[in-house]
């Protein structure tokens, strides 16, 4: 035993060295960890157990002149299918998808997703409101049919459906504004997103309880406050939608505004469409009408035309004027809606009788240059600067190519094309005595934490004097007096001024007239006296015998009686002067 006692020390010395050594590599290499490679090691380790996640920023809301919601988000969901295992229920799927979706499905398509063999994964409805969506899974869940899942979504919603609708606009499958105030204010009304990076437990992938995390806090868009009136919009979608329906019309635009600040506060359009429902979003129906659409006016534009003659001392409310029964220029027949001889009537019976040999024979006291200068004053020609997406500028063309036959159709709003908006903002100028300015839609805007931002207005511009205004204010009296053109736009208790339109349609592809159809219209404010609102209507391709007065008058007459309430604006208890029509 004493003899191996040597051996037995030895083989301990060499075990203990060992130990020892071990110990110094791992010493070394944890001084490395914890010393040199620090940052290194620790930015790894964090790697290889975290996940990040995004903070989506909610959209801002679209709101009317009093803080009400036309445009705002929701909670939805998207609704996706695993053909392999929805193939051999696809009938039943459909139906059940059918019956809670309605028009979101069509029952045929729907079964073709659902039995698409070369996917294992196909959506089968997008973004619809979680309430909706859930009611057909919960149906679907209960019927033991597998394969149906869904997505969460942030919806754009439009709690009035179709109500302004081209004015708001939509936005597309990105979330990005495509139309109308959504594309115009969309870098307003988009969000930052913000994101969340955290650590998690390798096993499992949950989230580690009061582990390291960073978050990058998500800022909300900006709400755009409007200048619409939602209970005038919602009686004016109404009333003017009635109004295209009963007179066959292809299209119609109603505009209000208030002539003193030039707010837009009532702007319809029909036939319209609703995001919501995803119905009726044809290029045509989405198409804002009131500021892209380009048309012959007629009639309407008779008044800048006496404005221009007014603001140079040429003509009066009794001016004589010797109308006759027809005329030939440049080899161009003109005449009046009605069969005359030579008549005897003041400025304010043409206007009132809307004669346009009359009105021809006033405009040839101007020279084409001062005629069309006077018309680019009043805007035509140019955008109305209410930033609208597509807004056209119309055509008017140069007075130093007009002809004879220019000169006497652009006087009674034939030869020139216009934009709606452009029609509400010159005769704005005239109710507003003499100073225009551009329709403005958004008054301003309002981020997360409540600071306001007001959108810049426009102070206007002079365009004719106040007593010019005056003058054709008093002519477009007669318009709505009960041996005018429109007395169905007579408001009682107010003073109204007012003139019909109607204009042939031009044909798009030819450029030619086409003659029974055409384009009416009815332009005026009140109270005449002391002008508050304007409100213009216009009705494309209605039946042949409707006019500007009969057809587009009364919708005018409910439209600014409706605002006239609306806003508390009480008749002045003046009486509208006498005004001769003839002499």
């Amino acid at each position: 035993m004493t003899a191996d006692k040597p051996a037995h020390h030895r083989r301990l010395r060499v075990c203990l060295a060992m130990v020892i050594g071990i110990f110094a590599v791992f010493g070394v290499r944890l001084f490395q960890i914890q010393g040199l490679d620090a940052s290194a090691y620790a930015a790894m380790a964090v790697e290889a157990g975290t996940a990040k996640s995004t903070l989506p920023a909610p959209r801002g809301s679209i709101l009317d002149r009093n803080g009400v919601e036309l445009a705002t988000n929701v909670d939805g969901l998207t609704l996706t299918a695993d053909p392999s295992m929805t193939s051999a229920n696809a009938p039943q799927i459909a139906r059940i998808l059918r019956q809670k979706l309605g028009g979101r499905v069509n029952y045929f398509d729907m079964i073709d997703k659902l039995r698409t063999s070369d996917s294992k994964f196909v959506y089968l409805v997008r973004d619809v409101p979680s309430w909706t969506a859930r009611k057909a899974l919960k149906a679907i869940t209960a019927a033991e049919l597998p394969g149906v899942f869904s997505e969460k979504e942030t919806l754009r919603t439009y709690p009035g459906g179709s109500l302004a609708a081209n004015l708001l606009g939509f936005v597309n499958r990105a979330g990005k504004g495509a139309a109308g105030l959504e594309e115009a204010y969309n870098k307003t009304l988009t969000g930052v997103d913000g994101s969340s990076t955290y650590e998690i437990a390798p096993s499992s992938g949950a989230r580690i309880p009061m582990a390291d995390s960073t978050v990058k806090k998500m800022v909300p868009g900006d709400n755009v406050r409007t200048t619409i009136d939602r209970d005038l919009q919602w009686y004016g979608d109404q009333r003017h939608a009635d109004a295209v329906r009963e007179s066959t019309s292809d299209w119609g635009v109603a505009i209000t505004m208030d002539v003193k600040t030039c707010q837009i506060v009532q702007m319809s359009q029909a036939p319209t469409f609703n995001a919501d429902e995803e119905s009726g979003m044809t290029l045509t129906n989405t198409t804002s009408r009131g500021v892209q659409n380009v048309y012959e006016p007629g009639s309407v534009m008779k008044p800048v035309t006496m404005a221009a003659l007014a603001d140079q001392g040429k003509i009066a409310v009794d001016t004589p004027i010797v109308v006759p029964a027809g005329m030939t220029i440049d080899q161009f027949k003109i005449g009046d809606y009605w069969k005359h001889g030579t008549l005897h009537l003041t400025a304010a019976g043409v206007i009132a009788k809307s004669s346009n040999l009359g009105t021809i024979v006033a405009s040839q006291q101007m020279s084409d240059d001062t005629m069309y200068r006077y018309f680019h004053k009043f805007g035509f020609g140019q955008k109305s600067g209410a930033n609208l997406p597509g807004e056209s500028a119309g055509l008017l063309k140069n007075g130093s190519e007009w002809t004879k036959a220019n000169h006497a159709t652009i006087a009674f709003g034939q030869g020139i094309s216009v934009t709606a908006l452009q029609m509400v903002r010159a005769i704005g100028a005239i109710a507003n005595a003499g100073t225009m300015c551009s329709p403005s839609v958004v008054s301003g805007t309002e981020d997360a934490d409540g600071t306001k931002k007001a959108v810049p207005t426009d102070p206007g511009r002079r365009v004719v004097s106040k007593d010019a205004a005056s003058t054709v204010t008093r002519m477009m009296e007669a318009v709505t007096a009960p041996d005018g053109t429109a007395p169905a736009a007579a408001i009682k208790g107010y003073r109204v001024a007012g003139k019909t339109g109607t204009a042939w349609r031009v044909n798009p592809v030819t450029g030619r007239y086409i003659r029974g159809q055409n384009t009416v219209s009815f332009i005026g404010f009140a109270p005449a006296d002391k002008p508050r609102f304007l409100t213009y209507v216009v009705l494309d391709k209605p039946y042949a015998s409707a006019g500007g007065g009969s057809t587009a008058g009364p919708v005018f007459h409910d439209i600014m009686s409706m605002a006239l309430e609306r806003f508390g604006v009480a008749p002045t208890g003046s009486k509208p002067p006498k005004v001769a029509q003839t002499w």
